[in-house]
């Protein structure tokens, strides 16, 4: 990879990685839906809270209007594409890279699935060679996607030592230059372009009011999913200076809430074994993310929901607005829908107003199987 301090860690990084990567990606479409941001606006029932620490109390009422950036219409399927352009993009700008047979050499990485497609369609893209290590437990929809694009598809273990093992090898052996999936600033840099447009897109989609006079000035927060931490860290620094909250969601089955537990203790976790449906977000914090996402003027907080709550949410997205999107991509959703914790946060800081709450999606990478298996699970 270029030099990982060659960008600073501000807005200004990924607004100059928005204009580089624009003639390589789509802009994917802003949604808003009537009935989830009412569905989010009503308190849940005392049986809803039925067993958890807020029993018997009060429950939140806060009010949110949602706004969903559709990163499942990117290419590849998912906000991927975003940071491995960019970084692939630096890469060839770097001095000596190609020079040195950087080209020739290759890159490789490791990948559940969305950032494999991503670096294989970008490297395919820019004439570059890729190797891609894959968990062999990766949905067979993202690893054929991935070998689509031509891409060396390799085997692996499912924990982050595993799959970094295997692309060791492949270092050794070819010489290729890594791309790590979140782990580098120029990755994390690419991926907030996503929260960047969102903001935009927003205050586009206000306008002004009937009286004309100026809009509602854009959003209160952004709430993104959090598994290697790169699209929460590159969203935080996208919204820097602004006024915009943001939070981060994880799943909590077999401890993917590792952002979360890693906050508390004071300490990055650096080891996740889970299987939670939200495949995607099966990984620890990287370092560098973890450097951003720890800075509480940074990331608010991050918060996690059930396996339930996930397919619950999913289901709604699928029927209510008819987008078809995988289990990690609503996870942020279902944080607002059904954490209580987060939603005692919306009503205290949302005053009389109600909230403008950006929500990304992440990818649709998921096949009618595997969406039918998932819901035919008990």
């Amino acid at each position: 990879m270029a030099d990982p301090n060659s960008l600073p860690l501000a807005r200004s990084s990924v607004v100059s990685a928005h204009a580089l990567i624009t003639p390589y990606i789509h802009h994917t479409p802003v949604l808003t839906s009537t009935y989830l941001s009412n569905l989010a606006s009503t308190p849940r029932t005392a049986a809803e809270l039925a067993d958890t620490p807020w029993a018997g109390q009060a429950p939140a009422n806060p009010k949110i209007r949602f706004w969903f950036k559709c990163e499942n219409f990117q290419k590849v399927g998912a906000f991927k594409a975003r940071g491995a352009f960019h970084a692939l993009l630096r890469l060839v700008e770097s001095e000596g890279w190609e020079e040195g047979g950087g080209r020739e050499r290759g890159v490789v990485t490791h990948s559940s699935g969305n950032h494999a497609q991503a670096v294989s369609l970008a490297s395919a893209t820019l004439n570059i060679p890729s190797h891609i290590v894959m968990p062999r437990i990766s949905t067979p929809a993202k690893i054929a996607a991935t070998q689509s694009y031509g891409a060396h598809v390799l085997f692996s273990g499912s924990t982050a030592p595993e799959r970094e093992a295997v692309v060791a090898d492949v270092i050794a052996d070819t010489g290729a230059t890594l791309i790590p999936p979140y782990d580098h600033p120029h990755v994390m840099i690419g991926q907030g372009t996503a929260g960047l447009e969102l903001q935009g897109q927003v205050v586009e989609a206000q306008g002004e009011d009937k009286e004309g006079g100026k809009g509602r000035g854009g959003l209160n927060a952004i709430i993104a999913p959090c598994g290697g931490g790169g699209l929460l860290s590159g969203t935080a620094l996208s919204a820097e200076g602004t006024g915009i909250l943001v939070f981060g969601a994880e799943p909590e089955f077999e401890g993917a809430d590792d952002c979360k537990r890693g906050l508390a203790a004071g300490k990055r976790i650096e080891v996740v074994k889970s299987l939670t449906i939200g495949d995607g977000l099966r990984t620890p914090v990287g370092a560098w993310p973890w450097k951003v996402i720890s800075d509480t003027k940074m990331v608010r907080g991050v918060y996690s929901v059930t396996e339930e709550q996930i397919k619950a949410t999913l289901r709604l997205v699928l029927e209510r607005m008819k987008v078809v999107v995988e289990p990690s991509a609503v996870v942020g959703l279902a944080v607002a829908l059904w954490n209580e914790d987060f939603r005692r946060v919306v009503e205290k800081e949302q005053g009389e107003e109600v909230w403008d709450l950006g929500v990304v999606f992440t990818g649709g990478n998921v096949n009618l199987e595997g969406l039918g298996k998932l819901f035919e699970a008990k």
